[in-house]
């Protein structure tokens, strides 16, 4: 007898599954016998002891004020409250994890936040024929579930309390991208809670399959971020990686003393170099994940951080060398082997929360040119105005990410090698006017050739509210060519734009 097949195990493991599955209800009726009731629906107020936590949980700079914060349990509270929104004509916002680094959960304006805490459900769904991850659940339990259960993941970001509802609706990028390609190249169907012309909410269950009317709605969740068309309640995958068994975690630093500007503009030259070569979807260098953070003195150093396959070392060597050449002092290097599972989860945890943070980004085509060199350096070197913590990151992009054309998914930006990620963070409230002029004048004097804007577009997953001119609009550097149909789209799920923030997708002649 033939040993078993993967997918033969894998048929096995969801069967055993689906014994004693209880997903959250499409319908009012109650679960099933042996299944614990859905939490909520939890309506906190203003003088409820829970309320100055739920209302707090993403961004320092920004605290909501809503009239109640709903914590919901299954699709069916998320319409009810839905519908109570429209009902009585407040705004609503929607809350997966918190990590929002602009405050359009906690704009003034909302008055009812629906927070998903009880949405975290990670089952294999027999009726669907894959995998259902909910929308309130954070990567660190996606990549848990789906890994210890069936043996496969998602290759999304590597901040395990991100939640995964917005991170995935914006494309979903992270260390096995290069390898597997953005998180929405795998998504299969989408649930979203909608509100009709009529005003009136249900939950839409929308597919990549051809023949799906409602696929326009699938492909409007694949890279245009949250909060556009309604509220998502679950994904589902189909066909979804095997991560490698083990992993090099590596932590490369190069120190800042001794190193004169010119080994700073080698240092960082010789990355954007590295990546442009490496940018290609069959490119060796796409087993590697790296992001070389570019720090300001009073951290010490450069950090290269990232990882590749066990047995893959020898690419993190050539980087190095190919990293140090010309940079003039030599960096230390320290690696660790380690259970995929276990350097996955043992990822950056705080995620921001409890710092006052502004980021930027830009995808690169091409390494960063000697002006924008020598505008970093100045910028990370210069007179002691900046924030607490002040980077500029440089993350390997491409691989398998380039290989999906770009209308293929609302995630545009296929092209890419670098993504550049801006980040100004500090603690005390007095420091915003400084802390934010610094981040600014960066990102406007490195793109001064471009109209103050990066050519390349930016990542919708780092919402900037700055972004764009009268010549670049924001929608443009976000989706390019891909807007005008997130536009259609938008008209036709929600025709009322309930769903709405500063940067959400505008109904057309809007």
């Amino acid at each position: 007898m033939n040993p078993p097949s993967r997918r033969d195990l894998l048929r096995a493991g969801a069967a055993a599954s689906a014994a004693v599955l209880c997903p959250s209800p499409v319908s009012a009726s109650p679960p099933p016998a042996g299944c614990a009731p859905p939490l909520g629906p939890v309506r906190v107020l203003p003088d409820d002891p829970r309320y100055a936590d739920l209302v707090r949980r993403g961004n320092r700079r920004f605290v909501g004020t809503p009239d109640e914060v709903r914590v919901v349990g299954s699709t069916d509270q998320v319409v009810s409250a839905v519908q109570d929104a429209v009902r009585t004509g407040r705004r609503v916002a929607v809350r997966s994890g918190g990590h929002c680094f602009e405050g359009f959960v906690d704009d003034p304006a909302v008055r009812m936040v629906i927070d998903m805490s009880g949405l975290t459900d990670v089952y294999h769904d027999p009726r669907r024929y894959g995998f259902a991850v909910e929308a309130g659940a954070t990567l660190g339990e996606a990549y848990r579930r789906l890994f210890l259960g069936w043996g496969v993941t998602i290759p999304g970001g590597s901040c395990p309390g991100v939640g995964v509802g917005g991170h995935i609706a914006g494309g979903g990028y992270g260390r096995l991208s290069r390898l597997h390609g953005l998180v929405v190249d795998h998504l299969h169907a989408v649930e979203v809670v909608v509100v009709d012309r009529s005003g009136t909410a249900r939950a839409v269950v929308a597919t990549r399959e051809p023949t799906d009317p409602h696929r326009d709605l699938w492909w409007a969740h694949t890279g245009a971020g949250g909060g556009n068309f309604g509220v998502v309640t679950r994904y589902w995958f189909r066909s979804l990686p095997t991560p490698p068994a083990r992993l090099l975690d590596f932590r490369v630093t190069w120190p800042w003393a001794g190193m004169d500007e010119q080994g700073f503009h080698r240092l960082a030259g010789n990355f954007g170099r590295w990546c442009a070569r490496h940018r290609a979807p069959d490119s060796r260098g796409r087993h590697l994940y790296g992001e070389l953070i570019l720090s300001r003195p009073q951290a010490g150093g450069h950090t290269l951080a990232g990882q590749v396959p066990h047995g893959s070392g020898h690419l993190l060597d050539e980087l190095v060398s190919a990293l140090s050449e010309g940079v003039g002092v030599t960096p230390t290097v320290s690696s660790e082997t380690l259970p995929w599972l276990t350097a996955t989860l043992g990822g950056d945890s705080d995620d921001g929360k409890g710092w006052r943070l502004k980021v930027k980004s830009a995808f690169h085509r091409a390494p960063l040119t000697d002006r924008q060199l020598r505008v970093a350096y100045r910028h990370l070197t210069g007179a002691d105005n900046g924030p607490l913590t002040g980077s500029l990151s440089l993350n390997t992009y491409g691989g398998a990410i380039n290989a999906v054309p770009p209308a293929a998914t609302a995630a545009a930006h296929r092209n890419a090698s670098m993504l550049l990620f801006y980040l100004a963070g500090w603690t005390d409230p007095a420091a915003d006017p400084r802390c934010l002029a610094w981040i600014r004048e960066f990102y406007r004097d490195m793109y001064a050739d471009t109209d103050h804007v990066p050519p390349d577009g930016a990542y919708v997953n780092y919402p900037d509210i700055d972004l764009g001119t009268e010549t670049r609009p924001w929608h443009d550097l976000y989706y390019g060519p891909n807007y005008r149909r997130l536009q259609e789209i938008k008209a036709r799920w929600d025709p009322r734009n309930v769903f709405r923030h500063d940067l959400s997708v505008r109904p057309p002649g809007r």
